[in-house]
């Protein structure tokens, strides 16, 4: 089969490799419809993590289950599914909690709890960006989703970046009513501004430098806040008379960086805290890694981000960290989909096959005028 391989900093691949095969009486093998570049991926695509050369990306997956092991009762041959990121064993403690991003038992990786498909540090697991995909614990994984081809676009959201998004506003503790920042215009802060939305913002305020993404965000019924005219704190604190935000997410993660592209790692951590009120809450989804020696300081570089704490605390802000337990919000979210209340492929530009995967990270990566959303087809 054909299956997109990294094979070093900015240089992935589409090469002919083994199909997967039935390992465990639980697994399914997806034939996939849809899979998407995240921007997540760009981490391993520009070479800031140890991923592997060889390694088949892709963790935002969907397709029809076509083959399934003995072992598997719910999951049917012909399903459509959406498969989330997370690789959950489904009876670990965290697991049965509901933390399904931090599972205890699929990730053989010391001091790393919690697996994805296709993805640095996160367990053995092949990625989606290919014809077929091996899907552990089946069962329990798998979202079933209608049949034929109707919302193909909003579903593939569904394995990530939408309850990611989601997640956020949790994160934060938003309630309707709320005043929302979001930093980040990426496919996640989009999302993650779109869920702040729907359960009732009364304002959300987005922070980018890219016009086209902050259109996008305005197009939603968000206001854009563009951090390369002012100091985006300014802004917020003067659209709301002084107040702040009720809560915000951060929506970019460890290679945050200023207009002119300099990384500050703390700088997103640290408007925030500026910029929600005291008491409110923050909502931390954009990714950090334990290690990233190509960080723009020494501390970065061993994953401590040199943040203002000491506001965050005299302010008695509450901050929440982590990956998306996507199985959380997925059945509701895919719910809002098929209703018409929420449409997240607004997001879409750009539906590529798959041979064409090394363009759409290119273009992607270099957040090419345009380029918001890629969605790979086999």
């Amino acid at each position: 089969m054909k299956a997109v391989v990294y094979q070093g900093p900015r240089s992935v691949e589409v090469r002919e490799v083994p199909e997967p095969k039935i390992e465990q009486p639980a697994d399914a093998i997806v034939k996939i419809t849809t899979t998407n570049i995240c921007g997540s991926d760009l981490h391993m695509y520009e070479g800031r993590t140890n991923v592997e050369e060889g390694k088949i990306l892709g963790h935002e997956n969907m397709g029809f289950v076509a083959e399934i092991g003995s072992g598997v009762t719910r999951i049917k041959v012909g399903d459509r599914v959406s498969v989330p990121f997370n690789i959950a064993c489904g009876t670990c403690r965290n697991c049965l909690e509901g933390w399904t991003s931090f599972c205890l038992r699929a990730n053989p990786t010391e001091g790393v709890d919690g697996a994805a498909y296709g993805y640095a540090n996160m367990g053995p697991y092949d990625g989606g960006q290919a014809e077929y995909l091996r899907v552990p614990w089946a069962d329990f994984n798998l979202l079933e989703l209608p049949g034929g081809t109707e919302h193909e676009n909003d579903f593939t959201m569904l394995s990530d970046i939408f309850p990611t998004g989601w997640h956020g506003t949790e994160l934060a503790g938003m309630r309707p009513g709320d005043r929302v920042v979001v930093f980040g215009a990426g496919p996640v802060g989009l999302l993650a501004a779109h869920s702040a939305v729907i359960r009732g913002a009364a304002e959300v305020y987005v922070v980018d430098k890219e016009r086209d993404r902050l259109a996008m965000a305005e197009k939603i019924g968000t206001i854009p806040i563009d951090l390369s005219e002012a100091d985006p704190v300014e802004q917020i604190m003067a659209a709301t008379g002084g107040a702040g935000a009720d809560c915000g997410v951060e929506a970019v993660g460890y290679q945050a960086h200023d207009h002119t592209g300099e990384e500050h790692p703390e700088l997103v951590l640290d408007n925030l805290v500026k910029t929600v009120r005291s008491t409110g809450g923050i909502g931390v989804v954009g990714v950090s890694l334990p290690d990233d020696p190509g960080a723009a300081n020494e501390l970065a570089k061993h994953g401590r981000i040199a943040f203002d704490y000491g506001s965050l605390f005299m302010k008695g802000q509450h901050m929440g960290t982590g990956q998306a337990p996507v199985k959380r919000y997925n059945r509701q979210l895919r719910d809002l989909i098929i209703t018409g209340k929420a449409n997240p492929s607004f997001l879409v530009s750009h539906e590529l096959p798959l041979d064409q995967a090394a363009e759409g990270y290119e273009k992607f990566d270099h957040r090419d005028d345009g380029w918001t959303k890629v969605l790979l087809r086999p």
